[in-house]
């Protein structure tokens, strides 16, 4: 889940923006930022998916042509015009079948499931590395071209880390709950099973309402400020 795109490219037109009050450069960032999330952050998320449950026994995701970082063997157009259209985006689910797996159904679908969420952390981290790493060598001066490359790479961490959290969200039918599932009952795993549906709508429309954005921005930011300490951390010991 993103925020509404469209919105925050016409708001930051409209507002007086930033690095000199160029707002339309910083729309253009923010357009090259969001091509980069369909192309490779929700990508990269569910080729993590795929690559988990072929490394547990699992061949069902490269028979299915899945087990690659084509973009465009996961993008879903539908769920690629809906992030632009309301926000909230998704790629196609890749295909598993737990009872492949070595390590047993439960524990293979938790893992395989942990995987797309630590993607985006992982991805994140690197991101906010390079941009360290660039700060570095640009030194103390004003650079437009870096800060704007550096607003760049910031922004795509946030999105990163917005989009591992949502996902560790313990809700059905998020990766959170099949990790969490291995520690539920029978029951509340019936339960879900025979609402499953109606589940996935409710979370449709809280997404929708806006109901679960504080949150997760919350989350967000914590996570964020966790992974920008440790990726400062070479630097501060160096320095």
């Amino acid at each position: 889940m993103v925020n509404n795109m469209i919105l925050e490219l016409i708001r930051t037109i409209l507002g007086s923006g930033e690095f000199g009050g160029d707002a339309v450069l910083i729309a253009l960032v923010q357009l090259i930022a969001l091509a980069f999330i369909l192309l490779c952050c929700l990508p990269f998320h569910e080729f993590a998916h795929a690559w988990m449950a072929n490394k547990l026994g699992d061949e069902t995701p490269r028979f299915a042509g899945r087990l690659t970082l084509n973009p465009f063997a996961h993008l879903d157009w539908l769920g690629a015009a809906m992030m632009l259209l309301v926000g909230i985006g998704y790629a196609k689910p890749v295909p598993i079948n737990p009872r492949n797996m070595r390590c047993g159904t439960q524990k293979g679908l938790a893992l395989t499931s942990l995987a797309g969420p630590a993607s985006n952390i992982l991805l994140a981290f690197v991101i906010l590395l390079i941009s360290n790493i660039i700060k570095a060598f640009a030194g103390n001066g004003s650079n437009e071209t870096v800060d704007l490359i550096n607003y760049f790479l910031g922004f795509a961490a946030r999105i990163n880390i917005t989009l591992a959290v949502f996902n560790l969200l313990p809700l059905p039918p998020l990766d959170g709950f099949n990790i969490l599932q291995i520690f539920l009952p029978y029951k509340a795993m019936r339960f879900v099973s025979q609402y499953h549906a109606y589940i996935r709508y409710a979370l449709l429309a809280v997404l929708l309402l806006g109901w679960l954005s504080q949150p997760i921005y919350f989350l967000s930011g914590m996570l964020e400020r966790g992974l920008s300490w440790l990726a400062d951390l070479p630097f501060a010991l160096i320095g």
